[in-house]
């Protein structure tokens, strides 16, 4: 079961579930990177033209067949990286055949770690959720509902610890630009007190309007993305992003063109602080 403490200002400080099929890591990368992937996978719908939101809506509320092989192309991506943040995932109703999306795709990329955010709970009809995979053991992981009406999250997780630990805020912000202000003055409290920054998810909006006039601007975050993400089939904008601090240093940046959702992947591998780069130790889980 998932532990939880009391919560402290309205955060939730949380565990991440352990998938007991695949060996812990407990420390960080030795080779000193680290490959970080955002995507919204819209549980699981396969949208490839505009139309399709019309003729294929039934699918946000019902199961339908091509789900489970979606979510195998999925899992076959994400087996790349270290930490995933994912976006519009469902954990378990009538659409997805009360399957938890997060859980399988953990499953499938043989992830030891995860965690699934409830952002808006519909019963059996539909779970609206986030979620992170990772592959290292984060040092703090809370659970956050982002201002504005309900329905929208964020989640910090840690990695390391020390003056050099990496806070990563995984995120699904509102389409609302007012909203969506709030949400990020929220953000940026919680990364008051790091160094190290990743900020990841389907923030909304363009690069330029979070790095310039957001309450983002004064944290000196860049954008090294510049390739389009929405809608995938076509892509004319940037609404995915995996934005960093100067502090850490960039290897690698892409869009993936991988049209399984209305949204393409974003991955980024990035250079550790010294201090945190070690051996990884596997620990055996058992079932």
């Amino acid at each position: 079961m998932l532990r939880r403490w009391p919560a402290k200002r309205g955060i939730d400080l949380c565990d991440p579930q352990v998938n007991p099929r695949c060996d812990a890591q407990h420390g960080l990368p030795a080779n000193g990177s680290l490959r970080l992937l955002s995507f919204n996978i819209q549980v699981g719908i396969s949208t490839q033209r505009y139309h399709h939101y019309l003729t294929r809506s039934w699918q946000h509320l019902l199961p339908h067949a091509g789900r489970n092989g979606n979510l195998q192309r999925i899992g076959d991506l994400l087996g790349d990286f270290d930490l995933v943040a994912l976006q519009e995932v469902d954990g378990g109703s009538l659409r997805s055949g009360y399957l938890n999306q997060v859980e399988h795709l953990a499953h499938l990329g043989a992830f030891p770690y995860w965690y699934q955010q409830l952002n808006r709970n519909m019963g059996h009809l539909a779970q609206h959720s986030n979620g992170v995979l990772s592959r290292y053991r984060p040092s703090l992981l809370e659970d956050h509902p982002l201002p504005g009406p309900p329905g929208r999250g964020a989640m910090l997780l840690r990695l390391g610890e020390g003056p050099d630990a990496i806070a990563v805020v995984m995120m699904h912000l509102a389409l609302g630009a007012r909203t969506r202000t709030r949400q990020l003055a929220y953000i940026r409290e919680l990364l008051s007190d790091y160094r190290h920054r990743v900020l990841m998810g389907d923030m909304n909006t363009h690069a330029s309007d979070l790095l310039e006039h957001s309450p983002l601007r004064d944290l000196g975050l860049w954008a090294p993305q510049i390739e389009a993400t929405f809608p995938s089939w076509q892509p004319k904008r940037c609404l995915d992003h995996i934005l960093l601090s100067p502090t850490l240093s960039l290897e690698r940046c892409e869009v993936l063109p991988v049209s399984i959702s209305d949204h393409l992947p974003v991955a980024v591998q990035i250079r550790l602080p010294s201090s945190l780069s070690g051996p990884a130790t596997p620990m055996l889980i058992k079932p």
